[in-house]
């Protein structure tokens, strides 16, 4: 964590210009530019996983990441949103990635970004923050925070990694969802947040990811999201590795096998027509 936070660029304040928001949110974005003779205009919202209670896998599931995507052309900005042990609870952490992609589409001709080609990769609980991105982008959060442009919120596509995806008892994250919803939920907030009962038809575009062997998240969310994706029709591709455990990010010396993800990251990217 040291050697990257060494080498990380100084992060954005992200809710800085929101003009109905308290500025001193802690939510921030940390930039990683493509180097221009790669650039190919596509960039990447990255959200780490932590339980929604903590972003401290930012490391592997953020910084790390997104210098691999440098690497590839791809420029990459790294959300640190707002979590429970901060006292913040659903939405707040909506808010967050929704803004985010607002500011990044808004400032596009600034970082060389193609406004079209911006998508969104979360780990664990990030994965199922930029799954509501996807899926709640006709539920803005910005209006109410004075933000009434028609600049879109909605991903090009998204990437969720060994994601929470269910609220419902039995298969929940139970440290996600006492989080993200705190103890005192009501059954149709339960069921909106279990985003495979969420998928609407114009759905972006899912690269699903995830492990047979997560000690953490139970691999049937994945599987109960693959499913929901397959009945709304939506273009999908689920890579369901038998090793890999939780945490991994795209790290294959964590997870040998399921660290190989990101080798179908750039096939898939062509696939649906984000790079050449």
């Amino acid at each position: 964590m040291a050697g990257l936070a060494f080498g990380q660029p100084k992060p954005l304040q992200l809710w800085k210009t929101a003009p109905e928001m308290k500025k001193s949110q802690p939510t921030k974005l940390y930039i990683y530019p493509a180097p221009k003779a790669n650039n190919t205009g596509l960039a990447v919202i990255v959200c780490p996983g932590g339980s929604y209670s903590h972003t401290m896998g930012i490391a592997t599931e953020g910084f790390g990441v997104a210098e691999w995507l440098n690497s590839q052309g791809i420029t990459a900005f790294v959300l640190k949103y707002r979590t429970g042990n901060k006292g913040y609870h659903f939405p707040a952490m909506l808010e967050d990635v929704q803004y985010a992609i607002h500011y990044v589409r808004q400032h596009a001709k600034e970082y060389g970004i193609d406004p079209n080609k911006i998508g969104a990769m979360g780990f664990s609980a990030g994965g199922h923050l930029v799954t509501m991105a996807g899926a709640f982008h006709k539920r803005s959060t910005l209006p109410y925070l004075g933000i009434k442009d028609n600049i879109s919120i909605r991903p090009d596509f998204v990437v969720p990694v060994y994601p929470v995806v269910s609220m419902r008892d039995g298969i929940a994250h139970e440290r996600s969802r006492r989080n993200l919803l705190t103890r005192k939920y009501t059954p149709e907030m339960r069921s909106l947040l279990s985003m495979e009962l969420s998928i609407p038809p114009d759905m972006p575009p899912v690269l699903l990811v995830t492990a047979k062997d997560d000690p953490v998240v139970k691999y049937e969310n994945s599987v109960e999201l693959d499913r929901s994706l397959i009945k709304a029709r939506i273009p999908h591709k689920f890579l369901l590795y038998e090793t890999g455990g939780h945490g991994y990010g795209m790290d294959e010396k964590i997870a040998p096998e399921a660290g190989k993800w990101k080798y179908e990251l750039i096939p898939w990217l062509k696939e649906i027509g984000m790079l050449k």
